[in-house]
């Protein structure tokens, strides 16, 4: 039993699992917080181009 506790805490094959799902999350949440303002500035902007090209702004 303490061989294989002392292999258990050796072993790293699924240290190596967590920091991927990590870094993945990561990698998700930093694209959805860039897509989040990058949405809500291109409405603004097309809003406004719109307005302009139907000549509102006068």
């Amino acid at each position: 039993m303490i061989k294989f506790i002392k292999n258990f805490r050796k072993d790293e094959n699924g240290a190596v699992t967590v920091d991927w799902v990590v870094l993945t999350a990561a990698v998700v949440g930093l694209a959805v917080a860039a897509y989040t303002a990058i949405e809500s500035k291109t409405l603004d902007l097309a809003n406004s181009a719109a307005s302009e090209i139907a000549g509102e702004s006068n």
